[in-house]
């Protein structure tokens, strides 16, 4: 079975992202241009972003095509995300012109552990000293930097450098400083390791529930098929399960590791509402309606070399 030419295209052309320069570390936030209105998610993987709160204490230090996202406290911080491996330093710039200290992020969390996502944490790692907080599944990969064939995209992915500190975390466990607790949420499927992230953020006594969703489109290399049981037992199922249970969190505020995604930026900005609550509901709704489309497809060229 062969991909579908848009799902080929929109892996070549992610691959093809992280070799764009990006915007320089040093420069102060007022002198970083906004993100391009007209981007489109496989854009500005390695351009920096002007951090901004979100709400309450919860803040993107990320790129305008990667989301890195930092949940502050007064006993310390933990950080979502480290993006590809040209980005760690601008995440790192992002999170001190803010005023906070890379030093006081305590946890390192992530989505799922593809290149694009994760090869920054190294440098992150290395500048906070914080240990990284990762599902079992995701773990082999995030500590050699290369998947297995057991990620649908396995054939498609650069590798990224190795995290040193992985500390494995379960399904459902919060992570917890201070204030703070982070829960996460298996969601695998788009990678084995999966996950998405709920919190409660506040501002004075408005308290909103933050749900960091990870990607949920179902692609894969030519060789990979969801609808294989037999060479992934499982597998299928886990991604099921995944969408349904993301559909059913308490959201508020929808944060996607492709912040356009979720038009995140614009709802920053208050060019659209930023709270939704029927958001991470219709964000699985469409998970759920691509991974079908996925399997028809796949049906329907299984006979195909």
């Amino acid at each position: 079975m062969s991909l579908r030419p848009a799902i080929a295209s929109l892996v070549i052309a992610a691959l093809a992202a992280c070799g764009k320069p990006g915007a320089t570390r040093d420069a102060p936030i007022g002198t970083i241009p906004p993100c391009p209105s007209n981007a489109s998610a496989m854009d500005g993987w390695n351009d920096r972003a002007p951090p901004q709160r979100i709400f309450g204490n919860t803040w993107y230090v990320g790129t305008c095509g990667l989301a890195s996202i930092l949940a502050t406290s007064p006993q310390g911080h933990v950080l979502i995300d480290g993006a590809t491996e040209a980005a760690g330093p601008l995440i790192e710039a992002n999170i001190r012109a803010l005023g906070f200290d890379p030093k006081d992020v305590k946890y390192l969390l992530d989505s799922h552990e593809h290149h694009d996502h994760v090869a920054g944490l190294a440098y992150l790692q290395a500048v906070t000293g914080a240990p990284l907080l990762a599902r079992m599944p995701g773990i082999t990969t995030l500590g050699s930097g290369r998947s297995s064939r057991d990620d649908p995209q396995m054939r498609a992915l650069a590798s990224f450098p190795p995290v040193a500190r992985i500390v494995p975390l379960a399904d459902g466990e919060t992570v917890r400083i201070g204030e703070l607790a982070l829960t996460a949420h298996a969601t695998p499927g788009h990678a084995p390791g999966g996950t998405s992230w709920s919190w409660r953020s506040c501002e004075g006594e408005r308290c909103l529930d933050m749900v960091y969703a990870d990607s949920l489109t179902a692609i894969s290399d030519d060789e990979y098929r969801y609808g294989d049981d037999d060479a992934h037992p499982g597998y299928l199922d886990a991604f099921r399960r995944g969408i349904e249970a993301l559909a059913t969190l308490p959201c508020d505020v929808l944060i996607t590791p492709h912040p356009l995604a979720s038009n995140l930026f614009a709802r920053m900005d208050g060019h659209a509402e930023l709270v939704d609550p029927g958001a991470c509901r219709r964000y699985a709704e469409r998970g759920r309606d691509g991974l079908q489309r996925r399997l028809a497809d796949e049906a329907q060229h299984q006979d195909t070399p």
